[in-house]
């Protein structure tokens, strides 16, 4: 084992940005463990469970926009960031995983902690690629010192994305006690990506395509906060009436022109109304979208041309009606296309007025339908943005949590609240983790409101020593999963309740008393009070009956239909 050259290859990282490193404990990585641990300018972190582990790191990396490395094991252990990799994939996140294993004359000979993990993550990495087993000869440690380089250049290139480096040791695994040398001076190859941009002659062709569209909708999928995106669309929404449509993870509720609510007005649009909203052109940007309504109107009503704005990698057609890929980032399109002349347009105008008066009508009845005071989770997340700190994070979990956020909103005073949620794959796996990835590497209020399934499976998230001041969870407990009783298909079943639903009886309490930390039930707490506490991680919780959530909800989707239809 040469120590030394594991040390160099770490030094890399730190010169090429990585700042904070996830490690997990084991004995096969001890040679990358301890060169992270011992490298002064990487802050690392170490959580036992490696499912967890990876998506702190997620949302380390997410919060910080700076790629992270993890660190792991053999065997399953390296199977456990699989999860977190695949939420990376589909979020554009960099990660730099690095997994130890055996020597290959080892695998499948019985020996422990041994499995196949050469290209263990499949298409969920950007690229894979092994370290050598011994580093005697100096090609060898050439090939390794550009490898590394290689792939951290590529996770943070184009569509960013998480990379695979799998280091295979030997043993001894553990220095001698004489292995305190400072690493050498290295190569560091780095990458230039500059904007991608379109000739004179493209830029001439998309103005004479818009003279000949009457109805131009633009639909934002996923995005981060991202203040160039929004004064990028400003501008050009001064000179421009489009409508600019999305969802609460689009972070553009700081915009006034933004309609938000499409998810709850379009459900229960008559067809009529449906028919005039269809687009001639859509313009899309981002990533996944909540909004099962807009999709799906969107899939029915299609429009004669769809253009999607994407500076590289795979495109999705998730509207069936994909006509044209602009390799730009929205902020570079919606910037030049301000400067180009265009000719007026009425209709532009007028259709956008038809969008805006939908949401305008869906915010005014989503309001009045909550000054009935209604007992249950959604009121509680309402309550819950409403009282939000001027700034922080907001996390969202996966099923019900997120779908009631999405039908609330943010409002345009709320511009320092930027929305996070694991939409990638939309699992329930790590909603906390990733929570509390982003609150150990930033200093606002992080609030995180989760379902009790998403709450009890991802436990882990709190098992660890860091102290975090700056985390909230609110946790809508109405004892198992109840969009199993909402959605069409399982609701109706007899098997609903024992494989679906899946009750079960426990509360937060428990969790908070063994890790220290403050409890307080959402039915006797004052909001405001409650983000005002200091002390470690906060925990607010309601206890509802599925029942009485179900019912609010569809008496939500029928007042909101009755508006529409009157």
């Amino acid at each position: 084992m040469n120590f030394a050259i594991i040390k160099d290859l770490v030094e890399r990282c730190a010169e090429k940005g990585i700042r904070h490193a996830v490690l997990c404990p084991g004995s096969r990585s001890a040679p990358l463990t301890l060169a992270f641990a011992r490298n002064k300018k990487i802050k690392c972190w170490t959580f036992s469970d490696e499912r967890s582990a990876a998506f702190i790191g997620l949302g380390m990396a997410q919060q910080t926009k700076t790629p992270v490395a993890l660190v792991c094991t053999s065997g399953s252990a390296a199977y456990n960031f699989s999860p977190a990799i695949a939420e990376a994939w589909f979020q554009q996140i960099p990660l730099i995983i690095f997994t130890a294993d055996r020597p290959k004359e080892w695998i499948d000979q019985f020996d422990g902690q041994t499995i196949r993990q050469t290209e263990l993550y499949g298409r969920h990495v950007k690229k894979h690629v092994e370290l050598p087993l011994d580093y005697t000869h100096p090609d060898s440690e050439w090939y390794a010192n550009r490898m590394v380089n290689e792939v951290i250049n590529l996770a943070q290139s184009g569509q960013k994305g998480p990379v695979h480096i799998n280091a295979p040791f030997r043993e001894p695994l553990y220095p001698s006690g004489n292995e305190n040398s400072k690493p050498k001076a290295g190569r560091v190859i780095e990458s230039m990506m500059g904007e991608s941009t379109l000739s004179s002659k493209e830029w001439t062709g998309i103005k004479q395509a818009l003279t000949h569209c009457k109805k131009i909708l633009v639909v934002a999928g996923q995005n981060d906060d991202d203040p160039a995106l929004t004064n990028a669309l400003t501008a050009f929404h001064s000179v421009h009436s489009w409508p600019f449509v999305g969802d609460v993870l689009g972070n553009l509720h700081s915009l006034p022109f933004y309609c938000q609510h499409s998810d709850t007005f379009l459900g229960q649009l008559p067809e009529n109304s449906k028919q005039l909203l269809q687009p001639d052109l859509l313009i899309t940007f981002g990533k996944s979208l909540i909004a099962k309504n807009l999709k799906l109107y969107l899939r029915t009503y299609k429009p004669k041309q769809h253009w999607h704005l994407q500076p590289s990698g795979d495109t999705a057609d998730t509207f069936q009606s994909l006509t044209k890929v602009i390799a730009v980032s929205p902020t570079h399109f919606f910037d030049q296309l301000k400067k180009i002349p265009l000719p007026p347009q009425k209709t532009w105008r007028t259709y956008e007025e038809m969008w805006l008066d939908l949401e305008l009508k869906a915010k005014k009845e989503i309001k009045k339908f909550f000054q009935t005071k209604r007992p249950g989770e959604f009121s509680l997340v309402k309550q819950v943005i409403e009282a939000l700190p001027g700034q922080c994070n907001l996390h969202l979990a996966n099923s019900m949590t997120v779908r009631y956020a999405n039908h609330i909103g943010l409002t345009a005073s709320q511009k320092k609240v930027s929305v996070f949620s694991n939409r990638g794959t939309s699992g329930i796996d790590g909603c906390s983790s990733t929570a509390v990835g982003h609150a150990l590497t930033s200093k606002i209020p992080n609030v995180l409101i989760t379902g009790d399934l998403a709450f009890f499976y991802d436990r882990n998230a709190f098992w660890h020593n860091y102290v975090l001041p700056n985390l909230f969870v609110i946790v809508l407990n109405n004892h198992g999963g109840i969009i199993f009783n909402l959605i069409d298909g399982p609701a109706g079943l007899p098997e609903a309740e024992e494989f679906f639903i899946t009750r079960q009886q426990l509360n937060a309490k428990s969790l908070a008393s063994e890790f220290g930390f403050t409890y307080m039930e959402a039915s006797r707490t004052d909001l405001e009070a409650f983000f005002k506490i200091k002390k470690n991680v906060k925990i607010l919780e309601t206890e509802s009956s599925q029942s009485i959530n179900k019912k609010i909800f569809e008496e939500f989707k029928k007042h909101i239909k009755n508006r529409y239809e009157s």
